[in-house]
C-alpha cells in the first residue's frame, strides 16, 4: 500500500471516530461509523492473502448491518419522540435495536462470531486497531444512551460475554484469537457497569487499551503469532519479551498492576449498588481469563527454551524496536499507585 493511501484511510479512521464521539445527531454518528467502516477495510485487506479479504468481507457485513440496524432504530425514534437527538432515546423498540446494534459493532455474546475470525485474518496493527479505536465510536454511542438501556439485558449481555471470552479463549493457540477473546471479556465489564457509572465505563476501556497496546505491538516486533513460535521468541528480543510477561499479568487484572484497577473500581460499584451476586459472578468468571494470561507468560517467559535439535533457532532482531513498547508497558504496570486521584476524579 502506497504511503498516500495509508495518509488516507488513516486520516479517514481519526476523522470517523472524531465525528462520532462528538456528534449528538444520530446522522452524524451513522456518518462517522461509516467513515470509519470504509477506512478500516483497506488495511484489513491489504496483504491481499485469502484469509485477510475474508476477514474484510466479514467486517464489512456484519458491519453493514450493525449499522442498518442503528439507523432503523434512530428513525423509530425520531418517528414516535419526533427527536434525532442522541440522548433522547425513550422508545423501547429503538432501544433494543439500538442495544443490538452496539453488540454488533463491538462484537459483544451473542453477536461475537465475526471479531476473532476477522482479528485472525488480520495484521497485527490493523488487529490492534480493531480492538481499539474502532470500538471507541460504538462505547461512545453506548455511553451516551446508557441512561435509555435495559439493565436486564445489559448484564446478561455482560456475564455471558465475560464468560464465552474467558471459556473459547482456554483452547486457542492462536495469539489474535486470544487477545480477541480478551477482549470479549473485558467488553463484559465495560457493559455490566456502563448504566450505573458511565465515567468508570470509560476509564476501563481506556485501561484495557493502555494494556493491549503494547502486547499488540510486541508481537508485531517479533512476528510471534502462535504459542509455538512464542516459546522461541526469548532469542529474539529478550527485553520485550520479559516485559511482555508484565503486561500480560496486568491485562489479566493482578496485583499490584495497572489491570487491577479497573476490575477493583467496578466490583466496588457493583457492590454499591446492591449487586453482590453479579459481581461474585463476574469476578469468577475472570478467572477463566487469567488463565489463559498465564499460559502466555508461562510460554514467553517462564518456560525453559526447547532443547531438540529440529527446532528453528531464531536470530536476534537489529532493527529499532517502538518507544511505545516500553512506554505502554510501564503504564499498563505502575498505574495503581494513581487509583486514589482516579477514584476523587470519578
Amino acid at each position: 500500500m502506497s504511503p498516500h493511501a495509508s495518509l488516507i484511510f488513516t486520516t479517514s479512521l481519526a476523522l470517523g471516530t472524531t465525528i462520532t464521539i462528538s456528534s449528538n445527531h444520530w446522522m452524524v454518528a451513522w456518518t462517522g461509523l461509516e467513515i470509519n467502516t470504509l477506512a478500516i477495510i483497506p488495511l484489513i485487506s491489504k496483504s491481499h492473502h485469502p484469509r485477510a479479504t475474508e476477514a474484510a468481507i466479514k467486517y464489512f457485513l456484519v458491519q453493514a448491518a450493525a449499522s442498518t440496524l442503528l439507523l432503523f432504530s434512530s428513525t423509530i425514534n425520531a418517528w414516535h419522540t419526533g427527536q434525532w437527538d442522541i440522548t433522547q432515546l425513550s422508545q423501547p423498540t429503538a432501544t433494543l435495536l439500538l442495544t443490538t446494534a452496539i453488540s454488533m459493532k463491538l462484537g459483544l455474546v451473542p453477536f461475537h462470531f465475526w471479531f476473532p475470525e476477522v482479528l485472525q485474518g488480520s495484521s497485527p496493527i490493523t488487529a490492534l486497531l480493531l480492538s481499539t479505536l474502532m470500538k471507541l465510536p460504538p462505547t461512545a454511542i453506548m455511553l451516551l444512551v446508557s441512561n435509555s438501556l435495559n439493565p436486564t439485558l445489559m448484564i446478561t449481555l455482560a456475564i455471558l460475554s465475560a464468560a464465552l471470552g474467558g471459556w473459547m479463549g482456554l483452547n486457542q493457540t492462536q495469539l489474535r484469537k486470544i487477545l480477541a477473546f480478551s477482549s470479549i471479556s473485558h467488553l463484559g465489564w465495560i457493559t455490566i457497569i456502563v448504566i450505573y457509572h458511565p465515567k468508570l465505563a470509560l476509564l476501563t476501556f481506556y485501561l484495557y487499551c493502555l494494556m493491549t497496546i503494547p502486547i499488540f505491538l510486541t508481537i508485531n516486533t517479533m512476528k510471534t503469532l502462535k504459542l509455538t513460535t512464542m516459546m522461541t521468541s526469548w532469542t529474539k528480543t529478550p527485553s520485550i519479551n520479559a516485559t511482555l510477561m508484565i503486561t500480560l499479568l496486568s491485562l489479566a487484572g493482578l496485583p499490584p498492576l495497572t489491570g487491577f484497577l479497573p476490575k477493583w473500581l467496578v466490583i466496588q460499584e457493583l457492590t454499591k449498588q446492591e449487586m453482590t451476586p453479579m459481581a461474585t459472578t463476574i469476578t469468577m468468571l475472570s478467572l477463566l481469563g487469567l488463565f489463559f494470561y498465564l499460559r502466555l507468560a508461562y510460554h514467553s517467559t517462564i518456560t525453559l527454551p526447547p532443547n531438540p535439535l529440529n527446532r528453528i533457532k531464531q536470530w536476534h532482531i537489529n532493527k529499532p524496536t517502538s518507544t511505545l513498547i516500553p512506554i505502554f508497558t510501564s503504564l499498563s504496570a505502575l498505574l495503581l499507585p494513581l487509583s486514589p486521584t482516579i477514584m476523587a476524579v470519578l
